[in-house]
């Protein structure tokens, strides 16, 4: 009986210390996970901060990698060949998709340049900025409307033409010019 006794104590004691570790396993893991969200969302929110920035600088390219259209339907797009960007006064809107054809820009798409005008941006109480202006040029007549979302970079940006109804709307990235990385096909 005491040899009974002993085994069943034994039992629980190791049972106790194995719930113990797992206890303190699944707390470490938890601490691990808090601690990669909250380095995300610091970067993030630098993300963030840098693309207020440059939208104040007028210094930015929107790096789409999904386009979709007035009909609802989307395509995934490389991010260096679809973009608008904007550089002080002058403007570019380039899509290009990955076609066996060329296009006009040489690249498989449209690439059209203008100056921009009416610069207007403002930030609501959650953050977000929305961001509106004009690119007009030879190519290209078009009213721009940026949606920046709160605590990263990530935004859309609408292009309403002023001539037709063909609205196609970009989703991607938005960065600050010296951090991009398109390649700009050939303009009108």
């Amino acid at each position: 009986m005491k040899k009974f006794i002993a085994l069943l104590a034994l039992v629980l004691m190791s049972t106790s210390t194995m719930m113990y570790a797992q206890e303190t396993r699944k707390e470490q893991r938890e601490a691990e996970r808090a601690k990669i969200k909250a380095q995300d969302q610091a970067e993030n929110m630098a993300y963030y901060q840098e693309a207020i920035q440059a939208l104040k600088a007028q210094e930015f390219v929107l790096e789409a990698n999904q386009v979709i259209f007035r009909n609802g339907q989307n395509a995934f797009v490389t991010s260096n060949t679809n973009f608008v960007m904007v550089n002080g006064t002058k403007g570019t809107v380039q899509i290009a998709f990955n076609t066996p054809y060329p296009g006009p820009n040489g690249i498989g798409g449209i690439t059209v340049d203008g100056t921009v005008s009416g610069f207007q941006m403002n930030m609501d109480k959650r953050g977000n900025v929305n961001c509106n202006f004009s690119i007009q040029g030879i190519g290209i007549s078009a009213q721009i409307f940026i949606n920046l979302t709160e605590g990263n970079n990530n935004a859309t940006v609408t292009v309403n033409p002023n001539f037709n109804s063909n609205t196609l709307t970009l989703s991607g990235n938005l960065l600050p010019l010296d951090q991009s990385d398109v390649f700009k096909g050939r303009s009108w």
